[in-house]
């Protein structure tokens, strides 16, 4: 079975990035999507092995993502520019492995391995 992994992003291009930097590692790509709205419909579909979440959003902020998330156990890791987003995102957030923003593909795949999946 392919591992599944959400990505929500609002910024077009960086979305495109992690999409394809994901799929040349095996991942299937869940998304992305651009808002908590669109992310929350999408996971009451179908759960994702794992999740790759912006803090900031066009909408507001992930932590309602993040907590659903979170309650039904499935692990995220961030890729945010905020040293300490759940100063922003609220506790949901903390010890999120955060891949940073900007990001590359090394800090992304090292997020994503700290992830018990």
């Amino acid at each position: 079975m392919r591992k599944t992994m959400l990505i929500v992003e609002d910024e077009f291009m960086i979305a495109m990035d992690l999409q394809l930097m994901l799929e040349r590692h095996g991942w299937q790509v869940m998304g992305p999507v651009g808002t908590v709205a669109d992310a929350l419909a999408l996971v009451n579909e179908q759960l994702p092995s794992a999740a790759l979440l912006d803090v900031n959003l066009g909408d507001g902020l992930v932590t309602a993502v993040a907590e659903f998330l979170q309650a039904h156990s499935v692990p995220f890791a961030l890729a945010s520019a905020y040293e300490r987003p759940e100063e922003f995102g609220g506790e949901v957030l903390a010890g999120a492995p955060n891949a940073g923003k900007p990001t590359n593909e090394r800090r992304v795949l090292a997020a994503i391995a700290k992830l018990r999946i």
